[in-house]
């Protein structure tokens, strides 16, 4: 049985960057329809399975519900039933369950935050990701049909998956000698304390950025660091920088039609397992991949390290290549 898993989260594009920039809002109906379409592409290819997380809108039983009716759906689609907590507990529960369920590949539609939720549990099994806004780095824009098929490939099993993918780095930070969490793109040292939005957007109360990779053409954080640097997905270390108001300063794009200036020290460059540790000195958070996540108080440590230990990440044009050369769409 050639299977796969769609993670759909609900809450993607609707944070507070939506309302003090200009980014894209992609509603729930049209995340809809991309997840038709990535289920008619990879039905079409020999994936008669689809696993789904369940969500308060439904997406999963509307969607079969809508491809029943048009008599278009030939696959099974299982959405998981389990006690919802409308929260990114649900996002681990699902991933969890498509790892028991044997999924031969995952596909997402979300942010940087969703794909680090995913990446948590996913193991060894290859990922897609579908962005539905204008702030990621991670996922990428892909046209649903052509995702379904390429995860219609790697589902198959026919062909090794370092030939389609790629193990992506991660940042670890670790407190008390024990792993607390991951960042995909970039971990965020900030003076805000965590109230209301999850979100961090200030720059004025960061203290440092780590990440990843970095580049001058994505927005957001790693992008403060991109201004300085180039770090690409292949190269085996990632940087940190401090932010310094002080210092001269650099246009970088932070948030959907925001362009600020702003100062940071030269990029540190981290080698893999090459550890940094920061003492905190006030009240804070620690942001990963644009998500306050870790609350800190004074006199804390916590140790950053980059790693390629994140999940292996479908290159999307190259599974489909790699289908075309062998034969995988040729029509018996």
């Amino acid at each position: 049985m050639n299977s796969i898993g769609i993670i759909a989260n609900p809450a993607s594009g609707k944070d507070i960057r939506r309302l003090v920039a200009h980014a894209t809002v992609i509603d729930n109906n049209e995340k809809i329809n991309i997840v038709e379409r990535i289920i008619l592409g990879a039905q079409q290819n020999g994936v008669d399975r689809v696993y789904m997380m369940p969500d308060p809108y439904n997406m999963g039983y509307r969607v079969e519900d809508k491809l029943k009716t048009s008599g278009e759906l030939q696959c099974q689609i299982e959405v998981f039933d389990f006690y919802k907590e409308d929260t990114v507990e649900d996002t681990y529960k699902a991933v969890q369950l498509m790892n028991q369920k044997n999924a031969g590949c995952i596909v997402t539609l979300g942010g940087d935050g969703t794909n680090r939720a995913v990446a948590k549990d996913i193991g060894e099994i290859p990922m897609i990701s579908i962005s539905t806004g204008t702030n990621n780095v991670y996922p990428d824009m892909i046209e649903g049909t052509i995702a379904g098929i390429a995860a219609a490939v790697v589902a198959s099993h026919k062909f090794d998956k370092n030939v389609y993918s790629n193990r992506d780095k991660i940042i670890e930070i670790y407190t008390d000698g024990q792993l607390r969490d991951i960042a995909l793109i970039d971990a965020v040292i900030s003076r805000d304390i965590f109230v209301g939005s999850r979100a961090i957007w200030r720059v004025e109360d960061i203290e440092k950025i780590f990440v990843a990779r970095s580049h001058p053409a994505s927005i957001g954080f790693s992008a403060v660091v991109g201004g300085k640097t180039i770090i690409t997905e292949a190269d085996d270390y990632g940087a940190y920088v401090s932010i310094d108001k002080d210092a001269p300063k650099i246009k970088i794009p932070m948030s959907a039609g925001i362009v600020l200036a702003i100062g940071t020290s030269e990029p540190v460059i981290l080698n893999f397992n090459e550890k940094y540790t920061f003492t905190t000195y006030c009240r804070g958070t620690i942001a990963l991949d644009g998500e306050r996540e870790i609350e800190f108080h004074q006199n804390q440590d916590f140790t950053f390290k980059i790693s390629r230990n994140g999940p292996w990440h479908v290159d999307v044009k190259k599974a489909i290549e790699v289908g075309q050369k062998n034969g995988f769409f040729k029509v018996l």
